[in-house]
């Protein structure tokens, strides 16, 4: 006797790619706001001579672009667990 679950009877993974969609919605415009104003910083500081300042905005900057490529990155991983799983 062969026992297989059934992945039909689970639902929501619509609900979820839309759930997960929208929570990337709201990183990566946090992640450019947080890039803008990094950047913005970055060229103020460095310009006036304020070094650690520069240096601050600077990793603040990197941070937000690791953010959004951590967000990206997430985003396509839950994809593909997500069409691995129906194809089981």
């Amino acid at each position: 006797m062969d026992v297989f679950p059934d992945f039909g009877s689970v639902g929501g993974t619509a609900d979820l790619r839309e759930i997960v969609g929208a929570l990337l919605m709201f990183v990566l415009v946090a992640a450019v706001l947080m890039l803008i104003v990094c950047a913005i910083t970055w060229a103020i500081a460095s310009s006036n001579g304020n070094y650690q300042a520069a240096t601050k905005a600077r990793i603040g900057l990197f941070v937000s672009l690791g953010a959004a490529a951590l967000a990206g990155a997430g985003v396509a991983w839950l994809n593909f667990l997500l069409d691995v799983g129906t194809q089981l």
